[in-house]
């Protein structure tokens, strides 16, 4: 990781200005560090900037602000105060010609695919779990095990298939376990324990979301503002065209920039990337080995295009987004950033609609001229019928390159042979979704440039660690009293839930027994009693030869035995079942909590 310099000395230089690179730059300039910010567009921000066409704002994509990581939230809130929106979210997905809620509300599924469907379904989620597909490699597989083949077919196949450009049986389990990892079991149990304590809430991440007040986009121009104003520099219109690096010393020494057209060379102690992995890799001077060329050449990526269409009427459907499970259209998800925030659109009698086309850089959808793509998408919503074609007034398109980070069969090999080759270069440190080539989300992305910049400062954190942690993806809990860990520890969750042994429960019960019929039969022989001698004689009409003796004690005890041996292995046997039963309950909850998810980590 990064080396231990004095921050007189220091002169970082960060590539990108996305939400991983402005970041970087936010942390840097809070420490009084000497830095600069490279970035080859000429807009901040990113896949995360907002675009501007006749002041009607337009993001590409959604994005939605909500984390589990503090740090994020706290700089959301101080870059942007009152410009921080909350907004309630409500999405749908349209299937055969039919609307249905995201996250899917029973009743509205079941009214909407029919009874025999839904009945189909249902056989085929308990088919999945009877006879899963095994071993599970390829992201069909996992969603099938999980929610079986019919709702894969149904509400995951078509969509997943756009965004990718290639079949579900080609893309990696391993994204999947990635973005949707749902509740952990223990968590859930811990919540299950804790539902009727009063002050505990579980709120899921899906209800609702922050979001600035005029697009995402918003948020990193304001962070641009503050470190250019505070000394850090924010180069637009710069790319990079050689990471000059030194083979002895395994340490990066300068950058040659082309800005507006001339070349210059920036030096540096630090460097952090969220350049695209692969870009990186080609533009090393000298250049890595061979075998690390060819494995950033693999490195995969999906691209998109948002049509943006400005549209005369005022209120066109209530939805945030809609996901598109039609293959008779390419478009794959509509954005209303109308109901996003008012704000983004000037004039309330008009709309404005991201229309999303997932594709490849450079194939036909790719190259359509603008006029065409915007006739295509006005064509299409008229025949999903959310709008007149009439209707709409104007429109433009925007082109972004390297969206998605592709998780095909060649990723997890490729991408190990690249990280291996930069963890030898002690002061380049990789961040944010292309810089590390994973599918991370905005706050992920932020994450690594804290740490990354932790790391220039002497801390040993592994950036990798980021967006595998589960905890990051468990529901969101708004609690009025302490937090859960301090009512109720792990250990009381696992001793809650913990099997009884039903030799080693039922030898005790029927121990204690036994010894309560022998102390209280010889304790009677030695007082003598006779009227609680006859009353406890009648314990012979239940065990053959038992007498108020002191062998009959020793009858006494071996019957009671016994009978408490069999009562209490019946009893750790029903109750070991019923919570078994209780436990899979909770865990198939767990899995339809990471469905409410699934397509949301597109």
């Amino acid at each position: 990781m990064g080396s231990r310099v004095e921050p007189s000395a220091k002169k970082v230089v960060i590539i990108g200005a996305g939400p991983a690179g402005l970041t970087a730059a936010y942390q840097l300039h809070k420490r009084g560090a000497d830095a600069v910010v490279l970035e080859r567009d000429k807009l901040v921000g990113g896949i995360s900037k907002t675009v501007n066409y006749r002041n009607y704002l337009f993001d590409l994509g959604g994005h939605r602000f909500f984390t589990k990581i503090r740090e994020a939230e706290e700089i959301w809130k101080e870059v942007l105060s009152q410009d921080l929106l909350r907004r309630s979210r409500l999405s749908r997905i349209y299937y055969n010609k039919k609307f249905f809620y995201y996250p899917l509300r029973p009743m509205n599924a079941l009214f909407g695919l029919g009874v025999w469907n839904s009945a189909l379904i249902f056989l085929s989620y308990f088919h999945a779990h009877l006879f899963p597909c095994l071993p599970e490699e390829s992201l069909e597989q996992w969603v099938t095990n999980r929610f079986g083949k019919r709702l894969y077919n149904t509400f995951f196949k078509t969509y997943t298939e756009k965004v990718w450009g290639i079949p579900c049986s080609e893309i990696r389990a391993e994204w999947a376990a990635q973005r949707i990892q749902g509740l952990s079991l223990k968590t859930a149990l811990r919540n299950a324990l804790l539902k009727q304590r009063a002050g505990y809430v579980i709120k899921t991440l899906t209800d609702s979301f922050d979001y600035p007040k005029f697009g995402p986009g918003m948020m990193w121009q304001k962070v641009a503002d503050i470190v250019s104003s505070n000394g850090i520099g924010v180069c637009l219109g710069t790319s990079i065209e050689k990471v000059i690096w030194d083979r002895g010393t395994g340490r990066v020494n300068a950058v040659e920039v082309n800005e507006d057209g001339g070349r210059r060379v920036i030096c540096g102690t630090d460097f952090i990337s969220s350049m695209p992995v692969q870009e990186l890799i080609s533009r090393m001077s000298p250049a890595p080995p061979d075998e690390v060329i060819e494995a950033a050449n693999k490195l995969r990526y999906r691209d998109f295009l948002t049509v943006a269409l400005i549209v005369n009427k005022g209120d066109l459907f209530p939805d945030n987004w809609i996901y598109v499970h039609d293959p008779s259209v390419k478009v794959g998800r509509v954005q209303n950033f109308k109901n996003w925030s008012p704000f983004m659109v000037p004039d309330p009698a008009q709309t404005a609609l991201g229309l999303e086309y997932f594709c490849f850089e450079g194939d036909e959808l790719w190259n359509k001229p603008d006029v065409e793509l915007v006739e295509l998408g006005t064509q299409e919503m008229a025949r999903l019928g959310l709008l007149n074609a009439v209707d709409v007034e104007d429109g433009t398109v925007v082109r972004v390159p390297k969206a998605y980070p592709a998780y095909d069969s060649n990723y997890p090999g490729v991408l190990n042979i690249v990280r291996q080759f930069l963890s030898g270069i002690s002061n380049l440190q990789l961040i944010g979704r292309n810089g590390m080539h994973r599918y991370n989300n905005q706050d992920h992305s932020m994450r690594t440039a804290m740490l990354a910049v932790e790391n220039i400062y002497g801390a040993q954190h592994d950036l990798w660690k980021v967006n595998v942690e589960r905890e990051y993806h468990e529901e969101k809990r708004e609690e009025i009293s302490e937090v859960t860990e301090a009512v109720l520890p792990e250990e009381a969750v696992v001793r809650a839930f913990a099997r009884l042994d039903k030799l080693g429960f039922a030898t005790a019960i029927g121990t204690v027994s036994g010894l309560a019929i022998l102390l209280a039969t010889l304790w009677l022989v030695a007082r003598g009693d006779a009227v609680a001698r006859t009353s406890m004689a009648l314990l012979s009409e239940y065990f053959y030869g038992y007498r108020v003796t002191v062998e009959g004690a020793f009858v006494g005890f071996g019957f009671a035995f016994l009978s408490g041996f069999l009562f209490g292995w019946l009893f750790a046997y029903l109750r070991n079942a019923s919570l078994a039963f209780y436990i899979y309950a909770i865990k198939r909850k767990t899995e339809w909590l990471s469905f409410r998810d699934f397509l949301d980590q597109y």
